[in-house]
């Protein structure tokens, strides 16, 4: 397994990472979270030998072999067998047995073989891909992004993959639902350092959430300590009979290390501006369909209704006109069949790639955000770039030096600034980090309005659509019901030959009252000794506080009144208590983090009961 050890890398003067330290276990599937930016994929790059570090050490057992499945796919070979056989070794070059035996694993047919790769979708790319990594049977699979520009069906498909694995993985991805559905350990990269926690994405943040609650404390007491301190010397540095003591205290105020504000990463924080409606159907569409060849029409005889509150998520495969749908339903496209009917206070809000490449490049960010909306002025406009991560000088920037993803938040900036009661949203996540996705998906729930989205997110779907098209059997076709509805009454083509999952028995009420009360009983069981032990701690650190505030009172007393006996016994003892606290808080930690290891492995027994 690979081991790093005081890994540190720096650029131009801004350090990524300092000291941090890993080591994957056999069969660790991991997954790994950082803001934009903070080296997630340099660290990639330098297990994989491509990047050099400033110092510390990276080690590779002999003979243990490291794929790596990059964002973006380049192929140069003609046919996809000639393709796969380029990772062969040399004396293996005509080994295409070895290759078609990969392929055909993965669904591809005889006569996909010498078909040009650039002529399969993108989950199918990506699978040829995938061929190329096993022919060289890594051992790890270092997987940057993979999700990226895939489709439904092919998210799907990855998602089996990994899981299925015989390896160790290392995962990149924005993507939280898939993340946590394939992975068994999180870890990120966060103030210069690497942390590592067993457990999803939810667990890594609350433990973090917990550690910096715990920083805080201990930071506080110690600045109540260090005043405390300072007011003692300051009284008695100047009398000869407490000179001593104010010099001794002085240098236990000397040895105390200062501990550092913790640094704040910026989030997304926003909703959207509702534009008031008393229509109770925004929208109708009545048969419309549209092609770019009209012997080839994208959909057909597309008939729904959108109701005031409802939310529509457009699924499919890449390619198939998802995008171009949206578009049309927003006026942004020539109507080719059927007939579009708006209500009158119909007022609506496009995210989309297009609008995004029609920002005005010449202008700042504040501009373009005003620009929307003569009603707000600069200052307003202002606070929305705050929200969208632009913070004061920030907000001044040309949009023409802007990234991909800083020209989304833009264009999200733009539609805050649109008063609407209907979002159209195409593809809302692309160069979104995983904080800004649950803010997006937070505001999106909370827009009393409409909303039609294109999206292969499993987790905005089940979060927040209520009816969908769909585009599949060659057009599309309203579903008036969840994405978990769809994928039980009708399903995706691709997993119709999937083998069908043994199904249990069904278990009847009372056996399933029976079987959930013998799981709780052997739960608490096993919790007992962590809810004591929490108990124990919290119910000690409170009664310690409540000693500490007396003691620091009663010092302050001494003070006072001169009582050097007292004030050398009372510091004492305050520093007793607090080395106390600190332990407890240590122990506490300790005890919450294994009670939620148990309750996790519970929940999934109360799952298979249910199920």
């Amino acid at each position: 397994m690979i081991q790093i050890t005081n890994l540190s890398k720096s650029f131009g003067g801004q350090t990524l990472f300092r000291d941090i330290n890993l080591k994957v276990a056999r069969h660790q599937k991991i997954g790994f979270v950082g803001r934009n930016g903070s080296g997630k994929s340099t660290l990639f790059k330098m297990i994989l030998g491509e990047e050099s570090w400033d110092s510390g050490d990276i080690s590779i057992p002999k003979n243990y072999r490291i794929g790596a499945l990059r964002q973006h796919l380049v192929f140069t070979e003609k046919s996809v067998r000639e393709e796969c056989a380029l990772v062969l070794p040399e004396e293996e070059q005509w080994n295409f047995y070895k290759i078609e035996k990969l392929l055909f694993g993965l669904g591809f047919t005889q006569e996909d073989l010498d078909k040009d790769p650039l002529s399969f979708s993108g989950g199918y790319q990506i699978r040829i891909n995938l061929v190329k990594l096993l022919a060289t049977e890594p051992n790890m699979l270092l997987l940057d992004e993979p999700t990226n520009y895939l489709d439904l069906p092919s998210l799907r498909w990855l998602k089996g993959f990994i899981k299925a694995f015989d390896g160790e993985v290392i995962l990149i991805t924005h993507d939280r639902d898939f993340m946590d559905s394939v992975t068994t350990h999180t870890m990120g990269i966060r103030r210069k350092g690497l942390r590592i926690v067993q457990g999803d994405t939810h667990k890594y943040y609350a433990t973090l959430g917990m550690e910096d609650e715990t920083y805080e404390k201990t930071k506080a007491n110690q600045e109540k300590k260090r005043k405390e301190l300072e007011e003692f010397v300051a009284r008695n540095k100047a009398r000869a009979s407490t000179a001593a003591m104010a010099q001794s205290k002085q240098k236990e105020l000397d040895k105390m290390e200062e501990m550092d504000d913790l640094e704040q990463d910026s989030n997304l924080s926003f909703h959207f501006n509702y534009a008031d409606t008393p229509a109770k159907i925004l929208l109708r569409a009545e048969n419309i369909g549209f092609g770019y060849n009209p012997d080839q029409p994208l959909f057909q005889n597309l008939t729904f209704a959108l109701e005031k509150g409802k939310r529509i998520a457009i699924i499919g495969k890449n390619g198939k006109g998802k995008s171009t749908l949206l578009n049309y339903i927003a006026g942004e496209l020539p109507l080719q069949q059927g007939v579009l009917n708006y209500h009158p206070s119909t007022v609506f809000a496009h995210f989309g790639q297009t609008n995004i490449e029609r920002l005005n490049t010449s202008v700042t960010i504040v501009e373009e955000i005003a620009s929307v909306n003569k009603t707000i002025g600069i200052p307003q406009a202002r606070n929305i770039a705050g929200r969208m991560m632009f913070p004061g000088e920030l907000a001044d920037k040309k949009i023409e030096v802007l990234s991909g993803g800083e020209r989304s938040r833009v264009m999200l900036g733009k539609i805050i600034a649109t008063p609407a009661n209907l979002l159209f949203l195409d593809e809302p996540t692309n160069h979104l980090d995983m904080q800004s996705i649950d803010a997006l998906a937070d505001a999106i729930y909370d827009f009393e309005g409409s909303l039609i989205m294109v999206t292969h997110s499993e987790m905005l779907l089940r979060r927040l659509a209520d009816a969908l098209i769909i585009f599949h059997k060659g057009g599309a076709e309203y579903f008036d019901g969840t994405y978990d509805e769809f994928l039980e009454k009708i399903g995706w083509e691709e997993e119709e030959n999937d083998k069908p999952k043994k199904k249990k028995p069904k278990i009847n009420h009372k056996e399933r009252k029976k079987l959930r009360k013998a799981v709780i009983q052997e739960r608490n069981e096993e919790r007992k000794p962590y809810t004591k032990e929490i108990k124990e701690c919290e119910e000690k650190i409170e009664a310690l506080e409540v000693d500490m505030a007396a003691k620091n009172e009663a010092l302050e007393k001494a003070s006072i009144s001169n009582d050097n006996d007292a004030i050398m016994e009372l510091s004492k003892e305050v520093g007793l208590v607090q080395q106390e606290i600190d332990a407890l808080f240590e122990r506490l930690e300790i005890a919450t983090e294994k009670d939620d290891v148990i309750m996790e492995k519970y929940e999934e027994k109360f799952q298979e009961i249910d199920a």
